[in-house]
Order: C-alpha cells, then structure tokens, then sequence
C-alpha cells in the first residue's frame, strides 16, 4: 500500500472502528445498535429537509476546520476557533443589525469581511505572542475562548442598542438582506436552513487548498511547519508566517461563525460556554488529515451524524430508543483512532520502494 493510500484508508478505518466500538458500548448498557444506527441514517436522509440541515450544518464546520487546518500545516495547535468564530458572529451579527436596509449582496460581502477580520483579530494574537515572545499557541487559545466568550457576552448585553434586543440575552433577527437563508435554498430543501454558507465553504476549500499547494506563502507556511530554522536558514521570515497563518486560521473561523450566526439563527445572543462548532470543526480536520478535500467528506460524515443522532431515541414494544448524545460517543472514538493512527498504520504499512542497484 501506497503511503497516500494509506492516508486514506487510515480515516475510513477510523470512522469503522469508532461506529462498531459505539455498538459494543450500546451493547453494554442494554440498546439495541443496529436499530440506533437504523434510526440515525433514516432520520439523516429520509426527508429532504434533513438532507438540506446536513448541508446547512456542514457550512460552518468546513470553514472552521479549514482554519484549524491552515494552523497545523504551519505547525501550530489552534484551539481557540471558539472565540475566533464567536468574535466573527459578534462583529457581523453587530453590523448587520445596524444597516438592516443596505443592498442585499453588498451586506453579505460586508458581514463576510467583518467576521473574517474579528476573527483574524482575534487569531493574531496568540500568533504574535508565539512568533515575538515564544509563548505556548496552545495555552493561549485556550484562554482566548474565555476572554472572547464573557467579553463578546457583555458586548451583547451592554454594547448594543436596546431597539436592537429582544431580551436582555438575545437581539432582533437580523433583517432579509443580511440573513443567509434565501428562499430558493428554502423551497429546494422544504424549508429547511440551508443557506449560503455552504458555498462559502465550498469557495473557501478551494481557495485553501490553491494556498496551500500553489501559492509562495502556502509554501512558506508548509515549510514553517516542518522546520522553522531550516525555513529561516532559506531566507523566509518564520515570525511573519506563523503570524500570518494565525491570522488566516482565525479569520477562517470568524467566517464560520458568522455562517452559524446568520445562516442558522439569523440573530446575535449570549453563549454560556465557548461555541461547540469550534471544537467540532477541528475534529473534522484531524480525521481529514488537514486535507481540504477530506474536510468536505468528513463535515458530511459529522453533520449527517449530528442531524441524524435525535432518530436514535426513537423507540416502539420491541426496542428502547437510544440516547442520542451517545452520538457524541461514536463522533469521540472516531477521533481517538484518528489520533492513535499508529495503531491502524501498524497493519497496514506502505509498501517500501526497492532501490535498483
């Protein structure tokens, strides 16, 4: 086996042993996993409303997990998408409900552009505290999560207008023109909430990956991750690409959030714990290997899980429905075998070029 087919074949093992462990555990506590998981799926494509709400769920998890992707390409751990995609949400959602009258293509571009910049904002910091001062991203992030989630809740509370809340925790809906549902999208899906951010992460993969694979500072980025003295031996700036790729995870992330906020609520309200989206899109990217074509198969895998997993609970005489946040379960044991990929790698390794004397 090839070790590019190996990268493939190691996630799909992955997805199968994290499903059958999921099973077992079902087993264990007395439900039945062929009538869950029969549930799930039917639940997840049998209406075309619910296939509309997996594309309108995967939006945001391709956006954030491209951001998180683009951070590991250069080396750097980020887990604080949850901020960066809140910050994004605040500032466009903000923005959107100040200028509800602004010609409807002009205020989607604006709101992609303010959530891009909030969440590049807040991206950069940890990226220059890592370039200048040799701090830990990982540590930082984190941190970040907190001081965006209870700043960004005060804003909300105390920032904006009183006309623009509807309580003292959630605002107004934002008005036609800046929310991301449309109507066609609507009628094609039986209304459900796919809106316009699916191709903007559709847009967004490409983009990523042309960055990555054709582009200087995709390059640079690349090289920074494998080896940052050897690229600074090169002649490339390290400082200035660790930064940079911060800056473009995090702005990533802020548009993810802004597809949450617009496309799926279409309102800005008070979170009481950092966003679940930002960790769910870095688990999409590390079973997609950082690859920005394995982030569209595997935000499908997650979103199709998700809209499907409320299905589990359905129960009749003969089967007690399954607790759907076992879901949770399987999406966890999935990522543990991605990350103990030695493991799977250990049955099946590449096939080792012969040198022709």
């Amino acid at each position: 086996m090839s070790k590019k087919m190996q990268q493939i074949v190691v996630p799909l093992i992955s997805v199968v042993l994290g499903i059958l462990l999921g099973a077992v555990i079902m087993l264990i506590f007395g439900y039945d996993p062929i009538w869950a998981y029969e549930g799930l799926f039917n639940t997840a494509f049998g209406s075309i409303k619910n296939i509309g709400e997996i594309f309108r769920a995967m939006g945001p998890l391709i956006l954030i997990a491209l951001g998180f992707a683009v951070a590991s390409r250069a080396g750097f751990f980020n887990i604080g998408l949850s901020g960066q995609a809140y910050a994004g949400w605040i500032a466009a959602g903000w923005f959107a409900l100040l200028n509800p009258n602004l010609p409807r293509p002009l205020l989607i571009i604006l709101t992609v552009l303010i959530g891009a910049a909030a969440g590049g904002i807040v991206g950069a910091i940890p990226g220059f505290l890592r370039a200048y001062l040799g701090t830990s991203e990982v540590i930082v992030t984190i941190m970040m999560n907190y001081i965006v989630l209870y700043i960004g809740n005060a804003i909300i509370q105390n920032g904006f207008a009183k006309n623009l809340m509807r309580t003292t925790d959630s605002s107004i809906d934002v008005s036609k023109n800046a929310s991301y549902q449309s109507d066609w999208l609507r009628a094609l899906t039986d209304h459900s909430r796919m809106n316009l951010g699916f191709f903007l992460a559709l847009a967004a993969i490409f983009l990523i990956w042309y960055l990555l694979k054709k582009t200087t500072l995709g390059f640079e980025i690349r090289s920074v991750g494998l080896n940052p003295k050897a690229s600074e031996y090169a002649g490339m700036s390290s400082k200035r690409t660790i930064v940079l790729s911060m800056i473009i995870s995090g702005a990533l992330a802020g548009l993810g959030g802004v597809v949450e906020g617009l496309g799926t609520f279409g309102n800005v309200y008070v979170q009481t714990s950092s966003l679940a989206i930002g960790f769910d899109g870095m688990a999409v990217s590390l079973l997609a290997a950082n690859s920005p074509l394995g982030i569209l198969l595997s935000a499908f895998l997650f979103a199709a899980l998700s809209v499907g997993a409320p299905g589990m609970s359905i129960s009749d005489a003969s089967h007690v429905g399954t607790p759907p946040e076992l879901i949770k379960v399987v999406m966890a044991l999935i990522i543990f075998f991605v990350g103990a990929h030695y493991i799977i790698e250990r049955y099946i390794k590449p096939k080792k070029r012969k040198v022709k004397p």
